[in-house]
């Protein structure tokens, strides 16, 4: 059988998402295409493979692989969530408003992680020896790609992969295992020499920030001047009304702000638990900077439940660059 022409692979990718994004997406395609024969890039399928995925409504994301994320080119793995423009900005700016240095690191947490994205700016953004990344998901995939991701951006990565299950199995020994390991921050390379001790590092930790005091339990008990979370947050209504490609594609948990089996409430389930973690002893440093990603109309939401359930003050709303509302930005007191 003769293969498809480039014209009618276009013709092809016209019909399923209109003739301007099918030139942008069918040149992306075969940039992608080339640089993979170089040895330049990730593997790729063929073009007509390509095409009929992406006629079927997979994001490009996962059929290329990629995703640019400021410095960052990012794998990107259904079902793990895709890194957003608007999530990319609000990093890059944060990732401008702290200053650290290798005289003076910052501990940095960042909580449902998913790719990894954000800490992983953090470490490419700031000067080596700066800062020791901790971050959380619950999801094994997300776990295993933030650290394939940071293997590929050159970032030192330990995987502490324990699920819930393997916690309610053996809590006692993940819980002190956990903590331990966590502390020792400057980890052997794989040769077992101290070879990260200054450079950038990131601890994954498998864990559901919906169960704030255990989390807590298996979390470092030095504390955390930068907290960072892109949480889940649409509304159920919202998500029954996102295209087809999102709902059929991304990980619906990664999504629900309020998950199946909790009480509705306009997708700030996650925020409320947040909101409990910041006030557990020892968590937060004094002065501690947290931003958290929102969702349309929830910023004033989310903006009180950190000051008034999580004892934050100095509460700001960063917009984006479309002109919502994306960010609520806190600190922790002197006396925390």
């Amino acid at each position: 059988m003769p293969r498809p022409t480039t014209a009618r692979l276009l013709k092809t990718l016209a019909a399923a998402i209109g003739s301007e994004s099918a030139h942008m997406e069918l040149k992306w395609m075969q940039q992608a295409l080339a640089s993979a024969g170089s040895g330049r890039g990730p593997a790729v399928p063929d073009l007509p493979t390509m095409v009929a995925r992406r006629a079927t409504g997979e994001p490009l994301q996962y059929i290329l692989g990629t995703q640019p994320f400021g410095p960052l080119h990012l794998r990107c793995r259904a079902p793990v969530l895709i890194p957003r423009p608007e999530t990319e900005d609000w990093a890059l700016r944060l990732s401008d408003a702290v200053a650290p240095s290798p005289s003076q690191p910052v501990r940095a947490l960042d909580l449902c992680t998913g790719s990894g994205c954000i800490p992983l700016l953090l470490c490419a953004r700031w000067p080596a020896g700066s800062v020791r990344a901790v971050a959380v998901d619950h999801s094994r995939a997300a776990l295993q790609l933030a650290a394939d991701n940071a293997d590929a951006c050159g970032v030192p990565v330990r995987l502490l992969e324990r699920s819930d299950e393997d916690e309610d199995e053996d809590k006692g020994d993940a819980e002190g295992s956990d903590v331990r390991e966590l502390e020792d921050e400057a980890w052997a390379g794989n040769d077992g020499q101290n070879t990260n001790a200054n450079a950038n590092t990131l601890t994954l930790l498998g864990a559901d920030v919906l169960d704030p005091a255990r989390l807590r339990a298996r979390l470092p008990l030095r504390r955390f001047d930068v907290v960072t979370a892109n949480p889940p947050y649409i509304t159920r209504a919202a998500y029954a009304a996102l295209p087809p490609s999102v709902r059929a594609f991304e990980d619906r948990t990664a999504l629900l702000g309020d998950p199946p089996g909790a009480r509705e409430d306009g997708g700030l389930t996650f925020y409320r638990a947040l909101a409990r973690l910041f006030t557990l002893p020892g968590l937060l440093a004094p002065r501690a900077r947290v931003a958290l990603e929102v969702g349309e109309g929830q910023a004033r939401d989310v903006a009180d439940i950190v000051s008034t359930e999580g004892g934050l003050g100095e509460v700001e709303v960063w917009a984006d660059p479309w002109g919502k509302e994306r960010v609520v930005v806190a600190r922790a007191g002197v006396d925390v």
